[in-house]
Order: C-alpha cells, then sequence, then structure tokens
C-alpha cells in the first residue's frame, strides 16, 4: 500500500530530474569543460555502492605517475565553501571520506567544494604550486554543471536498475537509462566465483552503448587494525576458530554485506548501526560501551569501518572508548578475470593522451 502512495511522488521527482537533464542536453544550461584530465566516479543510485574504495583505487592507480587531486562536496562537513585538505584538516572540515583519502595518500590535493566548478578553478589556479595533472570528482554523476572526460558508473551488483524505481519509491536518482552518460560501468560488490552467463545476463540487462565499457570488482577485506591503541593485538588463533565474540558499529549506508563477512570469523556478533555518516556523540560512545560490557565472552572486539573509524577518532569523547579493544576493517576493491589488467590501461592512457597542456586556462 505504502508502495502506491509514493508512486505519484516518484512520477514527480523523474519528471523534474528529467527536465533538468534536457536542459543540459539541449544547452540551456551549461556544462563546464576543462583543460584538464577530469574523472568522474559516480553512482545513479543513493548510496553504498563502494564510492570511497573505487576512487582509493584510482588514486593509487594514477599518483604513481601523476600529479592527482580528488575533489567533492564534503558530505555533512561543518566548513563553507572550498577547502584544500591538510594533514591537520578534520572530518568537520573535510567530511570523513575525504578525510580517510587524506589520511592515505597524503601526498595527493584533497578538496572539497559544493561548486565542483569553483572547486577545479581553485584547484587548477596558481594558487596552488603543484601542477596538477588529472582530477577526480567523487560522486559527481549527477552534478552536470562539470563535463567530466571520463566518467565511471558504478552499479550495485545486488541493485540491478532494472529492478529499481525512482526516488522516493526506490533508489534511483534518475532514470537509469541516463546511464548513457558513462563511459565506462563498474559492477560493484560481485561475488569472487562470478558465472559466465550471470555476467551474459547482466550485459544483455544494461543494454550497453557501443562507446561503454563493462568490467565487475568485488570487495576484498583486509587485516583488523586498531583504530587507537596499537598495542591491542588479535590472537589470530583464535580468530580462525571463531572464538570471538565482535560487537559491529557501523555509519554507513549498507552494513549487511560488511556483517556477513564478520560471520566468517565470529559465531557470536552484536551489532549496532547508525545513519550514514553519523558523528559519534557521548550518548553513542556510553551505548556502545553498555551493550560491549553485556557480552559474558572475555573474547570479545569491537570492530567498525574504517570510514567509521575516521570519525571515532576525531570524536570528542574519544577518551571513554580509546582503551577498549576497538579496530576497523580496510577494504579495497579488486577486479574480476582480466577486468584489472584491461582498466588500469584504460585509466591510464585517457590520462596521458589528455595531460594538461601547460597554460592559462582562465
Amino acid at each position: 500500500m505504502l508502495k502506491w502512495l509514493l508512486f505519484p511522488f516518484s512520477l514527480l521527482y523523474g519528471f523534474i530530474v528529467s527536465f533538468r537533464n534536457i536542459l543540459f542536453d539541449y544547452n540551456f544550461l551549461n556544462s563546464h569543460e576543462f583543460d584538464v584530465p577530469v574523472l568522474s566516479v559516480g553512482n545513479i543510485t543513493v548510496g553504498g555502492t563502494g564510492k570511497t574504495p573505487h576512487v582509493e583505487y584510482i588514486v593509487d592507480l594514477l599518483n604513481k605517475e601523476f600529479n592527482v587531486a580528488t575533489l567533492s562536496r564534503g558530505y555533512k562537513r561543518k566548513s563553507k565553501g572550498f577547502v584544500l585538505a591538510s594533514e591537520n584538516s578534520t572530518v568537520k572540515d573535510i567530511g570523513d571520506e575525504p578525510k580517510q583519502i587524506k589520511k592515505k595518500f597524503p601526498d595527493i590535493h584533497v578538496a572539497v567544494d559544493n561548486n565542483r566548478v569553483h572547486g577545479i578553478k581553485k584547484l587548477l589556479s596558481k594558487k596552488i604550486e603543484t601542477i596538477i595533472d588529472v582530477i577526480i570528482l567523487d560522486d559527481a554523476f549527477q552534478h552536470r554543471y562539470v563535463k567530466p572526460g571520463f566518467s565511471i558508473l558504478l552499479i550495485d551488483f545486488n541493485q540491478p536498475l532494472s529492478n529499481d524505481h525512482l526516488l522516493p519509491l526506490g533508489r534511483l536518482r534518475e532514470h537509469a537509462h541516463e546511464k548513457r552518460r558513462a563511459n565506462l560501468i563498474l559492477i560493484t560488490k560481485s561475488p569472487n566465483e562470478l558465472k559466465p552467463i550471470e555476467r551474459r545476463i547482466i550485459v544483455k540487462d544494461l543494454k550497453l552503448f557501443p562507446y561503454q565499457t563493462l568490467y565487475f570488482t568485488t570487495y576484498k577485506y583486509g587485516n583488523l587494525i586498531p583504530v587507537f591503541n596499537n598495542d591491542n593485538v588479535i590472537d589470530n588463533e583464535k580468530l580462525k576458530n571463531k572464538s570471538y565474540s565482535v560487537l559491529v558499529i557501523t555509519g554507513i549506508a549498507k552494513y549487511k554485506p560488511f556483517v556477513q563477512y564478520i560471520k566468517t570469523f565470529s559465531n557470536d556478533i552484536h551489532h549496532i548501526g547508525f545513519p550514514d555518516h553519523h558523528y559519534f556523540t557521548k550518548k553513542d560512545i556510553n551505548k556502545i560501551l553498555n551493550k560491549f560490557n553485556d557480552i559474558s565472552n572475555p573474547n570479545k572486539i569491537i570492530i567498525t569501518t574504517e570510514k567509521d573509524s575516521v570519525r571515532f577518532y576525531e570524536t570528542s569523547y574519544k577518551n571513554l572508548i580509546e582503551e577498549s579493544p576497538i579496530f576497523y576493517i580496510p577494504i579495497e576493491i579488486d577486479f574480476l578475470n582480466e577486468d584489472k589488467e584491461n582498466f588500469n590501461k584504460l585509466i591510464t592512457n585517457y590520462i596521458r593522451s589528455n595531460k594538461r597542456k601547460i597554460k592559462n586556462i582562465f
């Protein structure tokens, strides 16, 4: 019943979004192009497709050869306007995902700006000493005021576009056919053992355009890393034998795959979920500690995501929890079959072929 009540709102939303896209398609609204490779990574659904791990993969790939910058809006930051991250920038300054990227890649430029056109101009200005070779736009598929030179669209394997609906009825930000704007589509969170028939079904279902390329990625989980106290260690033998009880703390859009992975090394899992990008309060910390203390097993730990760990580390109340055995699991992406080599070659060749010409672009 609720589904049908939302249907009219979904129709209205679809009309507004389609009208906006038409204005850009026919140049009634201007898309800005820049004399530097601009690579967009985004999705067509609301959250949870794995943008940050994919951006990090691309940064790591390109950083060996090029001067890389990332630009996002810095969702839920407390600052305004353009901010160029430094090693001292906080989550409140730039947001949790840019902070995570800056922490991993301290030598690249990480910037945030709600106005991406303004943000790119600031990055390319003479005030930035390094000559930037490529700008990676994070979560910018719908930000059409910038026309990227290369657009990557992420689609969750578990949520095919053909089975989804426009907001608020479903999770689509715009009509599925707008995938036409992507140069490359990545099916994320794919199973490690993807059958050829499953791959062919997805390719057929997407109805790709001749200029589009499709690859498949999967998650690769790393070892447990202490959030605060490096003296906290894990007994790998107990971990292997599933002897630990685990309190899982998540503040991400889709937590189920993360919890499912933890089940591979624990038979006793307790979970507390918070909204995506949630700032942890004193009440939250006390709730976590009370739940943790209620677990009777002496072999017990707290596990959170890497993105959540950034916000834990900067909470004003971290003194309450920093002595607890709290760990995070880093997530990387990997490609299936021969997709990795092909993807790497495609992206690096695009940057090499379009590398910025040194001149005044304004």
